[in-house]
C-alpha cells in the first residue's frame, strides 16, 4: 500500500492547519475579553483570507502564514495574562484554547508552511 497517496498535498495541509485555527477561533472568542473583540475578529478575517489564497494555490500566502503564525507565538508569550491564565489554569477552556490555536497550531502551521515552501521548490526544479 502506497502511504504517500493517502496523505494530503503540502498546500492542502496548509489549508486543513488554518481551517483549524479559524475554528478555534471562532471557539474561542466568545470566551475572551470583550475588549478585545474587534482585534480577535481581525485577527480570524486575517487567517479566513490566508486560507483563500493558500487554497487558491499562492505560495507567497505560505510566508505570511509564517511570518503571522511567528508573531501571534511572541505576542501570546509577552502578555501577561495569558502567560498568568497558562500557569494557573484559571479559566481551563479559554486556557486550552490559547494554547491549542495560540502555541500548537500556530506552531502546525509554520511547519506546513515550511514543507510547502520546500515541496514547490523542489517540484519547480523537476
Amino acid at each position: 500500500m502506497n502511504f504517500q497517496s493517502l496523505t494530503p498535498k503540502p498546500m492542502a495541509q496548509v489549508f486543513i492547519v488554518l481551517v483549524s485555527i479559524i475554528i478555534t477561533g471562532i471557539i474561542g472568542i466568545p470566551f475572551g475579553d470583550p475588549r478585545f473583540i474587534i482585534y480577535a475578529i481581525l485577527l480570524e478575517l486575517s487567517y479566513i483570507f490566508l486560507a483563500f489564497f493558500v487554497a487558491k494555490g499562492y505560495k507567497m500566502s505560505l510566508y505570511v502564514c509564517i511570518s503571522l503564525a511567528i508573531l501571534i507565538i511572541v505576542g501570546n508569550s509577552f502578555v501577561s495574562a495569558h502567560i498568568h491564565r497558562i500557569m494557573t489554569l484559571s479559566r481551563p477552556l479559554n486556557t486550552i484554547v490559547l494554547i491549542l490555536g495560540g502555541y500548537i497550531l500556530q506552531g502546525f502551521l509554520i511547519y506546513t508552511s515550511i514543507v510547502a515552501i520546500k515541496f514547490s521548490k523542489i517540484s519547480n526544479q523537476h
